[in-house]
C-alpha cells in the first residue's frame, strides 16, 4: 500500500460472553494447536461503527451509512416530510427501486441489508420527489386476467423510464459515507455500484489458551409465598476470560478515494475511528457481565510504500503469565519482539506511537527481554495525543 496506517491493541476482557455463536458460546477458533477466545471483526466494526455514531466527534451524522432492509420505510418518511401522500410514496418507492434493480417483498423490505449512505438515501427521495408524476406503475387487469403479483412488479419496474433509471442510479456513490468508505459493500443487484474496503480488521484472537466456563443462575419470584423455597428459573451461560490482540490495517489513498478526495473528511473521520476503535467494545452479554475494560497496549504506525503486517503470530505459542508479568505485560514482550524481528527481516519501518498502561513498564521488558534494541515506537502517555501524533504522521506522509 502507498500510504498504510495499522492498529495493533492488547484487551485484555474480564469474564464475559461479549460475541458469541449460534448456540451461545463465546466464539472461539483454534491457533497455534489450542482454542482461543474469539471476536469477530464484524462484531468489532459494528462497535466501532454504534461508537461513532453515538459520541460527539464533530462528524454531521450525513457522513454516516445505514445498514437496513427498511430502506422503503426511509424512503417514505423522507417524502412525507416534502408533502407526498404516505401510500402513494409507499408505491412510487417500491417502483423507483426495482427500475434500479432492488427488489422489495411483501414486507416492504428489500432482500437483503443494504449498506447506503445517508446522503445516497436523500437523494433517492429528491429524485423521486422531482420524477414523481414520471413514476407511473401500469395498472393491473380487471379479475380474470388479473396479472400475478410477481408479474406486475416486474412491469412496474419496467414502466420505469431510462432517464430516471439513470438519475436514481448515479446516486449511488457511496455518498462520501465514512464507514462505507472504510468497510466497502456489497450490492449482489448492483455490482458496479459495490465499494472495496478501505480497511481490513482482523478477527480478536486471544495470546493464550482458554477454557470454556458455564455460570449456573437461578432467578427467585420476588412474590412468592415464604413457605414455597426454591428457584423459579435456572440456567447456564458461558463465558471466558482472555487477553485479546487486535489488528486493523488502512489503506489511506484508497479511503480518500472513497471519500471522492475529501481529504479534511478523511481526516476528521480517522480521527473519529481511531478514538472509536480503541474504546468500543461488543455489546453482547454486558449487562451481565459488566466487561468494560479499556486496552492496556495500543500502537498506532504510519507506513509507506508497505505492506500490511498482523502479528498474530508473535502468539502462535501461547502465552503464559509468571511471576514478574501479567498476560497483558508478556503479551507485550512478545508483541514487540515479533515486531524488531519481522522489520529486522524486511525492513519497511514507519513512524510508530506507543500507549501502554503503567504496569507495562520499562524494568518489565529489561527483565523479560533480552534484546538490547529500545522499546517499539515513541511513548504518548494518552489517547488524546497518540490520535494526534498519528494524524500528523499521515498529514506529513501524505502531503496534506
Amino acid at each position: 500500500m502507498k500510504h498504510l496506517l495499522e492498529i495493533h491493541i492488547l484487551q485484555n476482557f474480564a469474564p464475559s460472553n461479549l460475541n458469541r455463536d449460534d448456540t451461545g458460546s463465546p466464539k472461539d477458533a483454534i491457533f497455534g494447536g489450542v482454542r482461543r477466545g474469539r471476536i469477530s471483526s464484524q462484531c468489532l466494526k459494528r462497535a466501532a461503527r454504534e461508537y461513532v455514531r453515538n459520541h460527539p466527534n464533530g462528524l454531521p451524522q450525513e457522513v454516516l451509512a445505514w445498514r437496513t432492509k427498511r430502506l422503503v420505510q426511509v424512503l417514505v418518511d423522507q417524502l412525507e416530510a416534502k408533502g407526498r401522500n404516505k401510500e402513494e410514496a409507499r408505491q412510487k418507492v417500491v417502483q423507483a427501486l426495482g427500475g434500479m434493480g432492488l427488489k422489495v417483498d411483501e414486507e416492504d423490505k428489500t432482500q437483503y441489508l443494504l449498506f447506503l449512505g445517508k446522503q445516497e438515501i436523500a437523494k433517492i427521495a429528491d429524485l423521486i420527489h422531482q420524477h414523481w408524476d414520471g413514476l407511473v406503475a401500469p395498472q393491473a387487469e380487471e379479475e380474470g386476467g388479473k396479472k400475478k403479483a410477481k408479474e406486475a412488479k416486474k412491469a412496474a419496474r419496467e414502466a420505469v423510464s431510462d432517464e430516471i433509471k439513470k438519475a436514481l442510479g448515479s446516486v449511488l456513490d457511496g455518498g462520501k459515507a465514512l464507514d462505507v468508505a472504510l468497510f466497502g459493500r456489497m450490492l449482489a443487484d448492483l455490482p458496479e455500484k459495490n465499494q472495496d474496503a478501505a480497511c481490513q480488521v482482523a478477527h480478536a484472537i486471544s495470546t493464550h489458551a482458554v477454557e470454556r466456563e458455564f455460570d449456573f443462575y437461578t432467578a427467585v419470584d420476588d412474590l412468592k409465598p415464604d413457605d414455597n423455597s426454591g428457584a423459579d428459573m435456572i440456567g447456564t451461560v458461558e463465558f471466558n476470560s482472555a487477553c485479546f490482540y487486535r489488528y486493523v490495517a488502512i489503506d489511506l489513498e484508497k479511503l480518500r478515494e472513497n471519500l471522492q478526495g475529501d481529504t479534511g473528511l478523511m481526516l476528521k473521520g480517522l480521527e473519529a475511528f481511531l478514538k472509536a476503535t480503541v474504546k468500543a467494545k461488543p455489546s453482547g452479554k454486558q449487562n451481565s457481565f459488566a466487561a468494560h475494560n479499556d486496552p492496556e497496549y495500543v500502537l498506532f504506525t504510519v507506513r509507506q510504500e508497505a505492506d500490511p503486517r498482523n502479528l498474530a503470530n508473535a502468539f502462535e505459542k501461547p502465552v503464559r503469565p509468571n511471576r514478574n508479568l501479567s498476560l497483558t505485560a508478556a503479551s507485550a514482550v512478545r508483541l514487540e519482539q515479533k515486531w524488531r524481528w519481522l522489520e529486522a527481516c524486511y525492513g519497511e519501518a514507519g513512524k510508530t506511537f506507543r500507549l501502554n498502561a503503567p504496569e507495562i513498564d520499562e524494568a518489565d521488558f529489561r527483565r523479560n527481554d533480552k534484546d538490547e534494541n529500545q522499546r517499539v515506537g515513541e511513548p504518548v502517555t494518552d489517547l488524546k495525543t497518540l490520535i494526534e501524533k498519528t494524524l500528523e504522521a499521515v498529514r506529513a506522509q501524505m502531503g496534506v
